[in-house]
């Protein structure tokens, strides 16, 4: 009896954490009615070297984050690997980040691929940050991933 209700316990906190970790995840990440990157596929930035809106008929929901892709092909290479293809800092604008640790939007069609990452980045209303994170790049990555790792805690 001991062991059963041990085995009980265990699946009632392992289950309870997934769902937490699943729901901070969610309230990190920039997400467009629950969906990542605005619906546009992460694969295609690293095959195709640009952006593509992906399909809702094909999606996949990892840790709590659904994201959409352009075809089955690029659905089942997210899945063998989906950390390495998941936007830097939850899919906000790496500049901003950088800066100030603010979650600014992002224009899904503005990116830069640094180290085999998705770094994304605003671009609006005559504001198009990628020149001023290539400007100084080392210093605000760097300050970047101090913010991300501190809204994160």
């Amino acid at each position: 009896m001991k062991t059963y209700t041990s085995i009980l316990v265990f699946t009632f906190f392992t289950t309870l954490c997934f769902a937490q970790s699943e729901a901070n995840r969610q309230k990190s990440f920039n997400l467009e009615n629950n969906v990542a990157i605005q619906g546009y596929d992460p694969i295609c930035y690293f095959k195709l070297g640009k952006a593509k809106k992906g399909s809702s008929s094909y999606q996949f929901n990892f840790k709590g984050v659904i994201y959409h892709f352009a075809d089955a092909s690029n659905l089942e290479i997210f899945k063998k690997e989906p950390d390495k293809y998941e936007p830097a800092f939850g899919g906000w604008c790496a500049y901003a980040m950088g800066q100030s640790g603010e979650k600014v939007e992002i224009d899904p069609e503005t990116f830069k691929l640094i180290d085999n990452k998705l770094y994304l980045f605003y671009n609006a209303y005559f504001n198009n940050t990628l020149p001023k994170w290539n400007a100084d790049q080392a210093k605000l990555k760097k300050k970047a991933e101090q913010n991300w790792a501190n809204i994160n805690k």
